[in-house]
């Protein structure tokens, strides 16, 4: 089923032994779409910093109590890695990240997940201490410049292949794959526009330095709504 990411910002976040924080953004993979990780404020808890949660260690991302349980503990998620949400997340800081919770690299394989489809949901093992690397080899390491915050490119243009046509005001994901299938579009007037759905799989490329998203969709395509919009996860059909 598919679940509306806006309805999820601000839903806490609870751990096998304590409150977490709460929902603050999602880092989605532009090549595929597949939201990578929840990016959670953790609050009085860990004061002055935010840590990321993949989905590997959630069970579901809905929950009616609007409490999301996650199957790692505090302490867990205390002594792992640390990030600096100010810089684009880097392929030496994901290896250490799933080295630590012993989770499989989603980048190796044919899968969504990796050798997967879906992310595994049961407890991970005790986390693996990282063993030190070649600080050349660290050095070189890029930026993932394919992992995109949400809440960043929510309001971005988008560009039909005729011209401009509102902007981005939501993502529908697949609350078991953790893939976005559908950009919602506001289309007119930001307070009162239709908002319409597009499949992913119709978007062209997206340009940051210009916030907009480029799909390959007529403007009457997309204003007489290209698929449905299918209702969120809990919502009546």
């Amino acid at each position: 089923m598919l679940q509306s990411i806006n309805k999820l910002y601000g839903n806490k976040l609870g751990a096998s032994d304590g409150e977490l924080g709460h929902v603050k953004d999602f880092y989605f993979d532009d090549q595929n779409w597949a939201v990578r990780y929840v990016v959670v404020d953790t609050g009085s808890w860990l004061p002055g910093r935010q840590v990321l949660i993949s989905p590997h260690a959630f069970g579901s991302i809905y929950q009616p109590e609007k409490l999301v349980l996650v199957n790692l503990t505090r302490k867990q998620i205390e002594d792992s890695p640390s990030i600096e949400l100010h810089k684009p997340v880097s392929r030496q800081y994901e290896e250490e990240y799933y080295r630590y919770y012993g989770w499989p690299y989603y980048w190796q394989g044919e899968g969504l997940w990796g050798m997967s489809s879906f992310p595994i949901l049961e407890l991970p093992p005790i986390p693996v201490t990282s063993e030190p690397a070649i600080e050349g080899d660290l050095q070189s390491e890029p930026a993932d410049a394919h992992l995109r915050s949400a809440q960043a490119v929510n309001g971005y243009h988008i560009q039909a292949s005729d011209g401009m046509i509102g902007h981005v005001c939501d993502f529908m994901m697949d609350d078991r794959s953790w893939e976005i299938a559908q950009l919602v579009i506001k289309t007119g007037n930001r307070f009162s526009g239709k908002e319409v759905p597009i499949s992913t799989r119709e978007v062209n490329r997206i340009s940051y330095s210009d916030s907009t998203v480029f799909v390959n969709l007529t403007k009457e395509v997309i204003q007489h709504g290209s698929e449905p919009l299918l209702p969120p996860v809990g919502e009546a059909h």
